[in-house]
């Protein structure tokens, strides 16, 4: 019988471009096989026996025996598991490979806010996502609440010395999501002002927080998120965590009714212990020209290992959406709306993390 072949299946590749369905074995296709996989029976030696063992003692040697079946080829289960290792790691590097050839052809998109889709799933979600799954252990709750296709805002706290809850959040959306929908960030002026986090940030999928582009977005039926609390959440006190500060103006409340998208409120806890903020040089931070500098427990008496956050357990709580579509067009311009709007969905995230708070039993388990 022909020796077994492994019949690798088309290139399958997984979110983050390095996945592959394991190889199937199958017998047949050499001589004396089937097409359907069966074993076809071997037939006598001119003038001879069948090939075999011979006759129990006390058998008639002139009764006809049964034919027999071929052995199948033995398959060790390490051989096949090795086999299929092996086609996984080709075509992984088959994957990069190609993936590099696009990258220095140019022959990959972005869209018109810079976002390359690409690039976000292969190099920056897989570099996101060990550190949410394994160092951060971010557990998601109430991700049914995002909806499935169109747009949506999701409005969320901010907090961390550092904004590594945007990009947690990120990770979170997409790899919970049974869509595996992306969320877009509204980021502040300053990170478009940074070196190299200016490229990166727009790769991601982040913009500008601005009216203008929050809608645009909207309207295309992405996921925008959005912190309102801006720098004064993100750079508050440690003694003042998980204390919301001012939501603006409601501006995200206007952006969503003109656009028509529900506001699902988002509450994160675990970011706030990343980065103990216990001081504030505002000297060296208006020198350098950033809204705060940190000084926490280990930075910047440990140099370079005091950036390194501390490994605090993370729950994200996605809540019920808030309809926006019932209102007419010019509910956008009605300041008592956008306030009301704006207090509700500020309440609903301040009384989640209020719950997490109480439910987890410690901050780093």
């Amino acid at each position: 019988m022909a020796d077994a072949k492994v019949i690798p299946f088309d290139d399958d590749r997984s979110r983050s471009g390095g996945g592959s369905r394991p190889a199937r074995r199958r017998t047949g296709g050499g001589s004396g096989g089937r097409g359907d996989g069966s074993t076809a029976p071997v037939s006598a030696l001119p003038g001879g026996r069948l090939p075999g063992p011979s006759p129990e003692a006390g058998a008639d040697p002139q009764e006809p025996q049964q034919p027999q079946e071929a052995p199948e080829s033995p398959v060790s289960p390490a051989g096949e598991a090795g086999d299929v290792a092996g086609g996984g790691w080709d075509r992984r590097i088959a994957g990069g490979l190609a993936f590099l050839r696009r990258r220095v052809t140019g022959d990959y998109e972005v869209d018109e806010f810079g976002y390359d889709k690409e690039l976000t799933d292969q190099v920056l979600m897989s570099a996101l996502r060990p550190l949410a799954d394994k160092y951060f252990r971010v557990e998601v709750k109430g991700i049914e609440n995002i909806p499935s296709d169109g747009g949506a805002l999701i409005v969320a706290n901010h907090s961390g010395t550092l904004p590594l809850d945007g990009l947690m959040l990120q990770v979170a959306v997409h790899d919970n999501h049974p869509a595996e929908r992306h969320l877009r960030l509204l980021a502040a002026d300053l990170v478009f002002h940074l070196p190299v986090v200016n490229e990166l940030a727009r790769k991601a999928g982040h913009t500008l927080a601005c009216a203008e582009d929050a809608q645009r977005l909207l309207e295309l039926g992405e996921i925008v998120g959005v912190m309102p609390e801006g720098f004064k959440g993100i750079g508050k006190p440690f003694g003042d965590r998980y204390k919301l500060q001012r939501f603006g103006r409601g501006g995200f409340v206007s952006t969503a009714l003109r656009a028509g998208a529900p506001i699902v409120p988002c509450s994160i806890v675990g970011a706030e212990e990343i980065y103990p903020m216990i001081g504030n040089a505002k000297t060296l931070a208006r020198l350098l020209g950033f809204p705060y500098f940190p000084i926490t427990p280990t930075f910047p008496w440990l140099g370079p290992l005091g950036a390194v956050p501390l490994p605090t357990k993370w729950t994200i709580q996605f809540g019920e959406p808030i309809p926006t579509d019932g209102y007419p067009p010019e509910a956008a311009e009605d300041p008592m709306l956008m306030f009301n709007l704006t207090d509700q969905v500020r309440e609903q995230i301040q009384h989640t993390l209020y719950k997490l708070l109480v439910q987890r039993r410690s901050v780093f388990f």
